[in-house]
């Protein structure tokens, strides 16, 4: 589990104490102060699971000083977890589940787009899951942030902050080897040239069975990057490949009967062997940043990705009972090849004045542009097979004894590709302001946003649209000690319709959605730093959905008309602790109540990802999530036990999906530069749905149990 971000002990909030001194700058394997082998330093819980500021808020803070609630996951817990790809932390955020692929639910909504070093575009496109080996930190930002970012999801946004190439000469090598045929290696170093340049390299790959039947993983990632250090102005240039090659693909769920159980085993996969997805990703970046002042300071980032995603694969697309006793026995299929091609440019440029005005009294002024242009391209056909088996059709698939290669995709008598050309283009002008008074610290924000969306349907009309927003956001925190504090904002948010809901047939043009947030917390970080929390209560509420018009098409225009009317209220409560329960043993412990529903509709249609009684689909009323460390003095040993609970929810099919919780352990052991780490994920071997889709796709299953050992040497 991840703690809450925390400030690092300073004289302003209390000295470290002597041992914590004695400990400072060691890191993993090197605790002098208890021992050679010692692995965990005293305040582990502080120093490795915490960062000293957020950077998601645009304006570098203090965490005890913010108005927002960010959760930030370090490389040292992702190292600690054994997390190989986004999927792997969830559990470590409150208020966030899993969806599908690298979809969420945060705070009740769902939510897929990810931003990475503050830019908006993400490398990993369409159905592939963000890996985290370059990983420095993941920040995931709660609630509406359309101030900060221009059009995002009301529930919160993930940034994904990359390895830089640093100045201190570290590397390590690894293996890792494992059940489901699990085999990689990786490899990093970073270090200075001269005083001026510094350097990055790694690579990672690993390749394992997945546990549906024939599906397969393998994965790498290479990066590169360099600094040049100036002084008065840094310039860092990076460039990163990445390759997912996934057999028998792509992976829907497994169909469930009425109480939410598996009609097949938790292996079955709706794929044949011959189908895959592949991605194929190349990003390249540069960031500038200037201090021409000691109180003012200049950055600028530009980034391009060329990513293309290719898929061949078998979609459940209607359940079959065939000797119709009442129970669904197979589906059948419909076979797709899709091709999804992005070109995506962003751009970023901030100025921050900094101005000491007195005793106490202190200005920051955060003046920022960006801009991003996506244009896509998406290939694709399909066909649709039969309840029975078909001459040049996909075959059926049964659930208990399936027979595949029954069929040969290359005998299907598919249409032409169909191509769809997509471009949407995102600009805004934001200020942000932060005064502090004393122990007061009051924000204050606003934002404009430029949005442009065209689509050119293979079949259809070309349709475009344009518009403009505006976003604020207003904070409050008051230090009631150096250790706690009192939070306090309001932000806003939007999301424009889709630019082919667009059409004046159809009633459009339409407004965007709007979100808006209230919350109100506490944050701490008592003895030293030694039990750090936040408690966070909020209320979210989404506007402007847009829903079928159930008058139909009172023009007779041919085109049913669309309407924009509807509200979604989340409320609930996220609340994070991380202790050092001694000084060998820490726990963290991340939890989640939410209840989010419908509040207003037109009262004749339904309002998307909406289910019964209300409620929104995967949206789990509570999350537990806990991880805890112990380490025996003086052994170079460390055990590890974590788990993580999802309460009751409901699928976009309105079935069940149980809830379940799950563990794993960990026991890792150091001495000198050498790590090795062994861990068992699912420590029971529970069977259980992670999320819910729909009827046809079913519930996606939770991986069975399953373990593997990491050998790590460090230099």
């Amino acid at each position: 589990m991840s703690a809450p971000a925390m400030a690092q002990d300073t004289p302003e909030n209390g000295a470290a104490s002597e041992a914590e001194t004695r400990s400072e700058g060691e890191g993993e394997g090197e605790g002098e102060g208890e021992g050679e082998n010692d692995i965990v330093v005293t305040g582990r819980a502080a120093r490795l699971y915490r960062v000293e500021e957020t950077a998601s808020g645009k304006l570098p803070t203090e965490p005890l000083a913010s108005s927002q609630a960010i959760t930030v996951l370090t490389k040292e817990l992702i190292k600690d977890q054994g997390a190989r790809d986004a999927q792997d932390l969830y559990r470590n955020i409150s208020g966030v589940s899993f969806f599908s692929y690298a979809g969420v639910t945060a705070r009740g909504f769902r939510q897929q787009e990810n931003f990475y070093d503050g830019l908006r575009g993400d490398p990993y496109i369409g159905f592939s899951v963000p890996q985290l080996f370059n990983m420095e930190r993941v920040e995931f930002l709660k609630g509406p942030a359309g101030m900060l970012y221009g059009q995002t999801s009301p529930g919160g946004l993930f940034n994904y902050v990359t390895k830089k190439p640093s100045q201190t000469f570290s590397g390590s090598i690894g293996v890792v080897g494992g059940t489901q045929n699990r085999y990689g290696a990786q490899a990093e170093v970073t270090g200075p040239v001269n005083d001026v340049i510094s350097l990055r390299a790694g690579a990672f790959f690993e390749d394992r069975d997945l546990p549906r039947i024939f599906a397969g993983n393998r994965s790498l990632v290479l990066d590169a990057g360099s600094t040049f250090d100036f002084g008065i102005a840094k310039l860092t240039a990076q460039i990163f490949r990445i390759e997912l090659d996934l057999d028998a693909n792509r992976l829907r769920g497994i169909p469930v009967d009425k109480d939410g159980h598996f009609l097949a085993d938790r292996r079955w996969n709706h794929n044949e062997p011959s189908d895959f997805l592949d991605l194929r990703s190349t990003t390249a970046q540069a960031r500038l940043d200037l201090e021409p002042t000691d109180n003012l300071k200049l950055d600028a980032s530009v980034r391009h990705i060329d990513a293309v995603e290719t898929q061949k694969y078998h979609e459940p697309i209607a359940l079959l009972d065939s000797n119709r006793d009442g129970r669904f026995d197979g589906v059948a299929r419909q076979y797709r090849d899709q091709l999804r091609d992005n070109d995506v440019w962003s751009f970023a440029t901030n100025a921050t004045w900094s101005t000491a005005l007195g005793d106490g009294l202190s200005n920051r002024l955060l003046a920022g542009f960006d801009y991003s242009k996506t244009d896509s391209i998406f290939d694709s056909t399909s066909v649709t097979g039969r309840a029975t088996a078909t001459a040049g059709l996909p075959c059926p698939l049964t659930f208990a004894d399936p027979v595949y290669r029954a069929c040969d995709p290359a005998s299907y008598a598919l249409p032409p590709i169909v191509r769809d050309l997509t471009q949407s283009t995102r600009s805004g002008f934001y200020l942000l302001n932060e005064l502090t008074l004393g122990r007061l610290v009051a924000v204050a924000g606003i934002r404009t946003d430029r949005f442009e969306d065209v689509s050119r349907p293979g079949s259809g009309a070309t349709s475009r649209f344009k518009g403009s927003d505006e976003s604020y956001r207003v904070g409050l925190v008051w230090r009631v000690r150096d250790d706690v504090s009192l939070f306090t904002q309001y932000a806003t948010s939007f999301e424009p319709q889709g630019a082919s809901a667009q059409d004046p047939r159809a009633g459009g043009p339409f407004a965007p959605t709007t979100g808006d947030i209230i919350e109100g917390g506490v944050k701490t970080a008592l003895m030293d730093g030694r039990i750090q929390s936040s408690l966070s209560v909020y209320k979210i509420r989404r506007e402007n959905l847009l829903q079928t018009d159930p008058r139909g098409d009172p023009e007779g225009d041919g085109v049913n008309n669309s309407v924009a009317f509807g509200e979604v209220t989340s409320k609930g409560v996220d609340f994070d602790i991380a202790s050092d329960i001694t000084r060998n043993w820490v726990l963290t412990i991340a939890y989640s109540y939410n209840d989010a529903r419908i509040t207003r509709t037109n009262g004749l249609t339904a309002i998307t990802n909406a289910v019964a009684g209300g409620r929104f689909a995967n949206a789990p009323r509570h999350k537990l999530g806990f991880w805890t460390r112990y380490q025996p003095p003086r052994t170079g040993l460390a055990f590890a036990f974590g788990g993580d609970y999802v309460s009751r929810r409901i699928s976009l099919s309105n079935q069940p999906v149980n809830p379940y919780m799950v563990f794993d352990a960990s026991v890792t052991y150091a001495r000198g530069p050498w790590e090795a780490r062994a861990r068992v994920d699912n420590l029971f071997d529970k069977t259980y749905a992670a999320s819910g889709f729909n009827d046809r796709g079913g519930h996606f299953p939770g991986e069975p149990r399953s373990a593997f050992l990491e050998l790590a040497y460090k230099f």
